[in-house]
């Protein structure tokens, strides 16, 4: 079904973001609605406009490169009310610290994960893939093609942020 009108197709488009649970990309959304990426890109220009003002609770987020309809930020204690009882456990100290890891030295294996730790990371990392900020990204070229591993967009949408150069720069090394 294709829409027959610029409204439908902007209303197709809104009901597609609205019923994703994650970003979707401009080619993923031209083909739902059947529409050259243009015409796409066009819809999603508009979608912002409207979304920009101040007086709707919604923003259309651009989270590298794809698009995501999220609550505006300044309305996130009303949400936080209504999920308390909702929201998964914080991430551990030790999750933290192996997400860290990742954001910054990815793609990374579990073996340079353990030896920058000092410790054991199997835990961590099984909590951080379930949770879908990490995932295996490849395997490296030497022996036992170690796995390897990066962030996801679920991580910057965790962060609230649209890339990872939004990462904030690592300290100088004191031993540098």
């Amino acid at each position: 079904m294709c829409p027959t009108n610029p409204h439908e197709a902007q209303a197709a488009v809104e009901a597609i973001l609205f019923a994703a649970s994650f970003p979707l990309g401009l080619k993923d959304i031209a083909a739902a609605i059947q529409v050259d990426e243009d015409t796409a890109a066009k819809l999603l220009r508009t979608l912002q406009d409207r979304y920009s003002r101040k007086d709707s609770g919604i923003v259309l987020s651009d989270v590298d490169g794809s698009f995501i309809l999220t609550s505006r930020p300044e309305y996130a204690p009303y949400i936080e009310n209504l999920s308390a009882r909702q929201r998964p456990a914080p991430l551990s100290p030790a999750s933290i610290e192996t997400l860290s890891i990742i954001a910054y030295r990815q793609p990374v294996t579990r073996g340079e994960i353990d030896r920058i730790r000092g410790v054991s990371s199997d835990s961590s990392i099984a909590t951080l893939t379930e949770r879908g900020l990490i995932a295996e990204v490849g395997r490296r070229n030497s022996v036992g093609r170690p796995v390897l591993y990066g962030t996801t967009r679920e991580f910057l949408m965790y962060l609230g942020i649209t890339s990872l150069s939004d990462l904030p720069p690592l300290p100088e090394s004191e031993d540098q």
